[in-house]
């Protein structure tokens, strides 16, 4: 048998933060570009698709589909491209239909970086931050891209603009200083 205690809180005080969770969830319903923008690293399939082929569903299915929307060809090309499939990648961020969207802007500029187009990696970066200057990952990638090239200047400013957003705690800071540190890009 479970016996709940009295609450000793101020009256009206759990409502209040009823009423903030639900305002939470709301918000976070009601802006699905925000949840996907946000979306972690371990939100990739555990399971590998073959080349041509993305994970939709639960299954397999070929990057060419007509059951793909841009935001699944976003998150597919964003899975691959974490995953090191730089050109499967490109190939499949490039078949979004939408070209100004700053998160597959973002992944383009990674993929192209880490096959060796830091130059092409940059100016993707930098379209995709005309459009979302707020985006730590795409500033912390850009970073990367600086310490690659050896200018290091120009990665303290986007250290610093991390900073801004989230602190010197969050992963795309500690991950851009540590790249500056040791010369040497983290992702």
């Amino acid at each position: 048998m479970m016996v709940f205690a009295k609450s000793r809180q101020e009256p009206g005080r759990g409502r209040a933060i009823l009423s903030l969770c639900a305002l939470v969830l709301t918000l976070s319903w009601s802006l699905p570009s925000l949840a996907f923008d946000l979306g972690g690293d371990d939100d990739r399939p555990s399971k590998r698709c073959p080349s041509g082929k993305v994970w939709k569903a639960g299954k397999c299915v070929s990057q060419r589909s007509d059951a793909l929307s841009d935001e699944d060809r976003a998150r597919a090309g964003r899975h691959l491209a974490l995953d090191g499939r730089f050109s499967e990648a490109i190939a499949v961020l490039e078949s979004v239909a939408n070209k100004d969207n700053a998160f597959v802007l973002t992944y383009l500029g990674y993929s192209h970086r880490k096959l060796g187009d830091v130059d092409l990696g940059i100016s993707l970066y930098k379209k995709a931050l005309e459009i979302d200057p707020e985006n730590v990952d795409t500033r912390e990638y850009l970073g990367e891209g600086y310490v690659t090239k050896g200018q290091l200047d120009l990665a303290y400013l986007e250290l610093t603009e991390i900073e801004k957003r989230c602190g010197t705690s969050c992963k795309e800071y500690r991950a851009l200083e540590k790249a500056m540190l040791s010369g040497q890009s983290q992702y």
